[in-house]
């Protein structure tokens, strides 16, 4: 089993002739994952842009990158290079439609702010020729990678529970544009492990699920999240997410346990331990006959699977990859399950019988 364990997949290979990037926004995400992310793959970033053009200065210095486009129109008229478009939500739609038809890109999730936005730049991307692809990360760290790769080779077997587990803090106050979100923790979070469950065990065929606010947070319309994901197989799979625990490392939590015919997979989701900064990630495999075994982690969510969803971009758009993992129809498709949170929510569940 540790021989196994050392030779799981963990890393996407990379393009044989890596493209220049061009990044259009300067936010947190792009200086704390984005750019580390490619400085560690070896990709290079050819031009920044920012409406805030001080924040995207100091990161080019800070980086290296060595030009500061002054209007979104400048840097869409960057040649030869491929596009990282992490803008908010509201943002994207009117990004995506100045980039030249046929351009290679990559979205910050979500796709807009709602299922109505979600389609229209599905639709832009079909229009425009855009190869496009939506920066759910997930499924591409090295934890999730090698979880595929265990599921693949049979050492799970027929997967029959999923449970994903939070009971930590996450500074929401990072993001402010958050505060003019209809809805918060299912497309700014739940969206990660709904697109990674998608990937592992298919679209579901329903929700129940229940967002609702904290007295910590009065600007979020919600900031933690219960929802059951049912499918056509005896599954059952639960997320439980409050991400305003604040009573220390004591009996704090971030963890996925998978469970099989054949054996078990948890993951220990370290980043959200002390996001941004994050705690060592863990992933330990059972199969039949053996025993646990901790499986050695050759990277981290944080900046590694940026660089591997990066990568298959790139590859595909080569003609390297057959397929594009979180292509933008696949990711309508999790936009389509993060509607249905979002209405299982509004509908304030099965009412109490009186009688």
């Amino acid at each position: 089993m540790k021989d196994i364990a050392h030779n799981l997949l963990q890393s996407w290979p990379m393009p044989a002739l890596p493209r220049p990037i061009a990044i259009i926004g300067a936010g947190g995400i792009v200086s704390d994952a984005h750019l580390p992310a490619y400085a560690k793959a070896g990709f290079r970033v050819s031009m920044i842009f920012d409406v805030d053009q001080d924040r995207a200065q100091a990161l080019a210095s800070r980086h290296g990158i060595p030009q500061v486009a002054r209007s979104l129109d400048e840097i869409a008229r960057a040649a030869d290079t491929m596009f990282d478009v992490a803008v908010p939500p509201a943002a994207m739609l009117d990004t995506l439609d100045a980039l030249p038809n046929g351009s290679t890109v990559l979205l910050q999730k979500p796709m807009g702010r709602d299922f109505g936005q979600a389609r229209a730049i599905r639709d832009l991307c079909r229009r425009k020729g855009l190869i496009a692809s939506v920066n759910l990360q997930l499924r591409y760290s090295p934890m999730m990678l090698a979880v595929a790769d265990a599921v693949r080779r049979g050492l799970l077997g027929q997967i029959v529970e999923l449970e994903v587990r939070l009971a930590c803090r996450t500074p929401w106050e990072l993001w402010p544009f958050m505060s003019s979100l209809d809805a918060v923790e299912v497309p700014m979070h739940s969206i990660h492990y709904i697109d990674w469950i998608r990937s592992l065990l298919g679209t579901p065929t329903g929700v129940q699920s229940l967002s609702v606010p904290h007295p910590d947070h009065p600007t979020l319309n919600d900031a933690r999240t219960t929802t059951i994901l049912h499918f056509d197989q005896p599954i059952r799979c639960a997320l439980s997410l409050n991400h305003t625990y604040k009573w220390g490392p004591t009996h704090q939590d971030a963890s996925i346990l998978v469970e099989g015919t054949r054996g078990a997979a948890r993951i220990g989701l370290g980043l959200l331990l002390d996001y941004p900064h994050g705690k060592p990630e863990t992933l330990d495999i059972i199969t039949e006959g053996e025993n646990w075994t901790s499986v050695p982690l050759k990277g981290r969510w944080f900046p590694d699977a940026f660089a591997n969803a990066m990568a298959n971009l790139q590859r595909f758009g080569a003609g390297e990859d057959r397929e594009l993992g979180t292509s933008v129809e696949s990711s309508f498709d999790t936009m389509a399950v993060v509607e249905a949170c979002r209405r299982a929510s509004h509908g304030g569940g099965t009412a109490i019988p009186k009688e």
